[in-house]
């Protein structure tokens, strides 16, 4: 049998076929990779709604609980600074008062240096808390960075091959040209 001759339009119907079935893949990849993005997108905007959630109302939590303990801390303050008043006015009359006095006096300067304890214990946990949740957000950021760079380079090496492709079609259509106005 023998074989038939393959004339120019054979040859470039079936590098034109070869090429629309190359580009068909390459647009199914694609979109392929645009969908599980946009499904990892979504993904990481709810992990960090949820996280925002979660985290926001302990943060306000946590500020209410210290301006209520600033607000004890200078209620006690003002009543010490009364009760010093009031002493240093009656103490002639009321010894035995005023020991009394100071011994509360005293324990109110406890309680004070025990709530400063606490508000800075409560101080060190929310930077504690803080530094955390930076480490988290910091963790998202720099998956999304290096996902993005993935997406960057998978993207990028099929658009270099099919401008390859296209560059050698190219060039076998110039030298098809190039031997056909040439004269024998």
């Amino acid at each position: 049998m023998p074989i038939p001759k393959l004339d120019n339009q054979t040859i470039m119907l079936a590098v034109a076929a070869v090429i629309g079935l190359a580009v068909l893949l390459q647009t199914i990849i694609l979109f392929a990779i645009s969908v599980t993005l946009r499904k990892t997108a979504s993904s990481i905007r709810k992990e960090i709604g949820s996280l925002r959630a979660s985290i926001m109302p302990v943060i306000f939590d946590t500020q209410e609980l210290l301006a209520n303990s600033r607000d004890t801390l200078i209620s006690a303050q003002a009543f010490v600074a009364n009760a010093q008043g009031v002493l240093s006015r009656i103490s002639p009359k009321v010894e035995a008062a005023v020991g009394d006095v100071a011994g509360i006096a005293s324990g109110l300067r406890a309680q004070t240096a025990q709530m400063q304890s606490s508000v800075q214990e409560i101080m060190d946990r929310v930077r504690k808390q803080t530094n955390r949740v930076d480490n988290m957000v910091s963790g998202v950021l720099d998956t999304a960075d290096r996902a993005g760079g993935f997406v960057n380079d998978v993207v990028s090496r099929p658009v270099r091959q099919i401008s390859n492709i296209l560059g050698v079609v190219r060039a076998v259509i110039e030298s098809l040209r190039g031997h056909g106005a040439q004269p024998r």
